[in-house]
């Protein structure tokens, strides 16, 4: 298969023009300015799913916190999800960190440069394996993340639709044939920028592209049409109340998500799903211990993720009963200065906002 997709594919070429124009285009990016595989690691994890431009002032202040692979081992999961508040996909940090302590115990804290190895850690796939190995200790080995496949399927023309996993095991194979022995790391890292820069999603701008030579997909016209992606699964609404909810002294109340699933370990304020309640009061009775006064309408937040969407109501309610008297496993009131030493996802962050607004 991967034979009949590089027949005539001139390959040499092709490098030739990619890395030409890497190295006088690249953008100068932090983690561009190392070769060591811990910082490179926290770049590619941080840049998954996550813009550039998003990313460089978390990166930036990570490695002030955490200079060192030590310095993350030691530290608090709840310090480090803090710090990564903001940035989403949160399990993310908690595999970061886990990997970093594994690191530390089992490797003397360097990043083991064998395949093997780094891909049994935790968080670690196929791209962020490619990457490292490439980027930090130049092996010849593919990173084939979105860019890369949106790339070569338009100067390939392999209509194969990318969301399918034997579709990107196919790139990784078309990679390894195609990629030169010497300077791995800014082939990989050409790849992904000229998709960044160039060979954009919509309107990719083939009069400029460096391979445009070398472009099947050009010469045949059909550069729009490709990649070729399937619409996923629509995702599912879920609709929620979200309490601003005070108790006598003014301390607001949060609650911990389990240390599984979606947001795992994260703070919050307490949420009701609507579906599963006919009274906003009887619901805050039964799962929390306390009785409120029906919640006055504060705002409304939207929340998208990959799978499902928030819709949540906010609602601003006060305790009938002193904080003592609540469930302590379930909220902890605290004051609306200690909020911000609690990490929060997006959406509650905004919720966060709502409530200092008044």
């Amino acid at each position: 298969m991967t034979a009949k997709t590089l027949h005539k594919f001139d390959s040499l070429a092709f490098q030739t023009h990619l890395l030409d124009w890497y190295k006088k285009n690249k953008r100068q990016l932090p983690w561009r300015k190392t070769n060591d595989p811990y910082k490179i690691w926290v770049s590619e994890i941080m840049l998954q799913q996550t813009k550039v431009d998003t990313v460089i002032p978390y990166y930036e202040n990570f490695m002030q916190r955490y200079p060192t692979i030590y310095d993350l081992a030691e530290a608090e999961e709840q310090t480090v999800l803090k710090d990564w508040e903001g940035l989403g996909y949160y399990s993310r940090a908690r595999n970061l960190l886990e990997a970093a302590r594994e690191v530390v115990a089992n490797y003397g804290g360097k990043v083991p440069d064998d395949p093997k190895e780094l891909g049994e850690l935790k968080g670690i796939g196929p791209y962020t394996k490619g990457a490292i190995l490439s980027i930090a200790f130049q092996q010849a080995e593919p990173a084939v993340d979105g860019n890369v496949m949106r790339v070569l399927s338009r100067v390939l023309a392999v209509k194969d639709n990318i969301s399918d996993q034997k579709t990107r095991k196919k790139f990784e194979k078309i990679v390894r044939e195609i990629m030169p022995e010497r300077d791995p790391s800014s082939f990989n890292q050409g790849l992904m920028e000229l998709g960044a820069l160039v060979c954009t999603p919509k309107s990719p701008a083939c009069l400029l592209c460096p391979v445009q030579e070398e472009c099947r997909a050009f010469h045949e016209g059909i550069q729009e049409t490709l990649p070729v992606k399937l619409k996923q699964k629509k995702q599912r609404t879920v609709f929620y109340d979200v309490l601003l909810l005070k108790d006598e002294s003014g301390k607001i109340a949060i609650e911990q998500r389990p240390n599984n699933g979606l947001l795992a370990n994260m703070w919050q304020f307490p949420m009701i799903e609507k579906s599963a309640r006919e009274e906003l009061v009887q619901a805050v009775r039964e799962k929390y211990g306390i009785r409120i006064e029906e919640g006055i309408e504060r705002g409304h937040v939207r929340h998208v993720f990959s799978h499902k969407i928030w819709d949540l109501t906010v609602l601003e309610a006060t305790a009938m009963k002193s904080a003592d008297d609540a469930r302590e496993s379930a909220l902890r009131f605290i004051s609306p200065k200690e909020l911000d030493t609690y990490p929060f996802s997006v959406s509650h962050l905004k919720i966060k906002e709502l409530l200092k607004s008044g």
